[in-house]
C-alpha cells in the first residue's frame, strides 16, 4: 500500500508548474505588506503555534488546580516547536507511527509535505523525507549533469522517497527566491529543471552550496491516499518550526529529527519517541 505511493503524473513535483505561485499579483501584495510593515513576522504558523502552546498550558493548570496541584507559568515559545495538526498542509511533516516499524522505507521517518495537493486537483500530495541521509556526496555518484560535478560536489545527498525523481531543497534567509517554490519561510524547494537557476545564484553569491540539501527520489501519494493512511494511524501530522526543519542539516540532527518532533509534541507523542522499534 505504502510502497507503491503516487501515481507518476499526478504527484510528479517535476515541470515548469514549480514557478505558478510566483505570480505577479501575490508578489505586488508581499511587497505592500512588508512596506506597510516591514517588522512583521510572516510565519503565521507561530502565531497558530503560540495559541496551541497557550491552550496547552491552560489545560494543564487547570488539571493541576483540579488535583490541589500549584500553578506554573506556561514557557514562551522558543526556536523550535512542534505540535499536531488536523490535516496535512504546505510546509507540514508526517511523522511516521509504529505501525510502519519493519517497512523499511518509512519506518522511523519524518516527510516534508512540499505540496499538499488540495490547491490543485490534477496532483496529489508530495513531499521528501528529511531525515535519512545516505552519507555520501554528490560527488561520489559520478554525476553527470555538469552543475551537479562542479558547483554542487561536495552537498550532501539523503533519501527523499521510493519514487524516481531528484529534489532539493534550499535555505534562502526570511525572503522568497524568483523561480523556486516556498515551503516554509526560510525554505523553498526545487527539482532538476531549475538546477541551473540554482547554481546561478550560488555564483552570484547570493546563496552558498552549504544552503542546499539533494535528495535522491520523494514520496507521493493520491490525495485519497494519503488522507485514509493518516485514518489509518501510519502517521501523525504535525506543523514544525522553521529553525526546526532548517537546523537539522547535518547528518546526525537529521537522524534524530523524528525523535526530537515526537518529543516537542509532547504528550503521548513524547512516549511514542523512546520506544523501541516493534518487531514486525
Amino acid at each position: 500500500m505504502i510502497m507503491n505511493s503516487g501515481n507518476g503524473d499526478r504527484s510528479s513535483p517535476e515541470g515548469d508548474n514549480l514557478k505558478r505561485n510566483n505570480s505577479s499579483d501575490s508578489n505586488k501584495s508581499n511587497d505592500t505588506a512588508s512596506q506597510k510593515s516591514p517588522h512583521i513576522n510572516l510565519d503565521w504558523r507561530e502565531f497558530r503555534a503560540n495559541l496551541f502552546a497557550r491552550e496547552q498550558a491552560e489545560k494543564s493548570e487547570s488539571d493541576t488546580q483540579n488535583q490541589g496541584g500549584s500553578t506554573h507559568e506556561s514557557k514562551p515559545l522558543g526556536l523550535k516547536w512542534a505540535h499536531p495538526i488536523p490535516v496535512p498542509e504546505t510546509g507540514c511533516v508526517l511523522v511516521a507511527t509504529e505501525k510502519l516499524d519493519g517497512i523499511r522505507t518509512f519506518e522511523r521517518t519524518v516527510v516534508l509535505l512540499l505540496r499538499s495537493g488540495t490547491r490543485h486537483p490534477q496532483e496529489g500530495p508530495f513531499g521528501v523525507v528529511i531525515n535519512r541521509p545516505l552519507h555520501k556526496k554528490i560527488k561520489h555518484m559520478k554525476p553527470t549533469n555538469h552543475e551537479l560535478a562542479t558547483t554542487f560536489a561536495d552537498c550532501s545527498l539523503h533519501f527523499g522517497g521510493p519514487l524516481e525523481a531528484s529534489m532539493f531543497l534550499l535555505k534562502t534567509g526570511q525572503s522568497k527566491l524568483p523561480g523556486f517554490e516556498e515551503v516554509i519561510p526560510g525554505l523553498c524547494f526545487g527539482a532538476r529543471n531549475s538546477l541551473d537557476e540554482a547554481a546561478a545564484l550560488v555564483k552570484k553569491g547570493v546563496l552558498k552550496p552549504q544552503d542546499f540539501r539533494f535528495f535522491v527520489g520523494y514520496a507521493g501519494w493520491q490525495l485519497d491516499q494519503l488522507r485514509e493512511e493518516i485514518e489509518s494511524d501510519y502517521w501523525y501530522v504535525a506543523a514544525c518550526s522553521s529553525d526546526l526543519i532548517c537546523g537539522a542539516t547535518s547528518d546526525t540532527s537529521s537522524e534524530s529529527l523524528w525523535e526530537e518532533i515526537l518529543q516537542l509534541m509532547g504528550g503521548h507523542y513524547s512516549e511514542l519517541s523512546r520506544k523501541p522499534k516493534q518487531d514486525m
